[in-house]
């Protein structure tokens, strides 16, 4: 039986800017879930709801409880290699930031998502983010990692209101972007069709 459990989900996989960040939750197999009671995928929640997560999970963190990890693939990545290569990148990064042992660990993924194949207990889960606690905060911690990110990339960048829609294509990211052209956070490749 596997020593530990393991969470993963993606965010960001469809904004016209912006990395994709991969989040990973790991807890002891033994782990008392009664503490993550009510918690939904972080598209379910307010944006105060999965701060209210965040600083749970950063509190379980420090009581040695719980870790996790967010690793993100630039806008340069997916260009480069495409989305799903630069989310698998991701994924392996934040197994090896948690230190996660293959033969000892159980991993959880949502949707389509694949762990490297050293992992060989390992599940894909389809609507994960909705029926297992720990993919649920892995997308929580990723959503709310990336989102503070956006927000921060908006001082440099005003003029596209990244604090809003966090890179997302909404009609106001498409004005700017045919008024203002693209800047360094614009995943070309998805802004092709826009800048005809």
């Amino acid at each position: 039986m596997a020593k530990f459990l393991i969470g993963i989900d993606e965010v960001g996989r469809g904004p016209l800017a912006g990395p994709v960040a991969v989040g990973a939750v790991m807890v002891p197999s033994q782990f008392d879930f009664s503490q993550f009671e009510g918690v939904r995928d972080s598209k379910e929640l307010s944006e105060f709801g999965r701060e209210i997560w965040f600083e749970r999970m950063r509190i379980l963190v420090e009581n040695h409880h719980v870790r996790y990890a967010v690793e993100f693939s630039s806008a340069q990545m997916i260009d480069t290699l495409g989305i799903a290569p630069a989310i698998r990148s991701a994924i392996s990064r934040a197994l090896r930031a948690l230190k996660a042992v293959p033969h000892q660990s159980h991993v959880l993924l949502d949707g389509s998502l694949r762990a490297p194949r050293t992992y060989l207990s390992q599940e894909t889960i389809i609507g994960g983010d909705a029926s297992e606690p720990l993919i649920a905060l892995a997308s929580i911690v990723a959503k709310v990692r990336r989102d503070r990110l956006m927000r921060r990339h908006s001082l440099r960048f005003p003029v596209y209101g990244f604090e809003e829609h966090k890179g997302y294509g909404t009609p106001k990211h498409r004005e700017a972007i045919a008024k203002f052209g693209l800047c360094t956070l614009h995943r070309k490749t998805f802004c092709e069709s826009l800048m005809k």
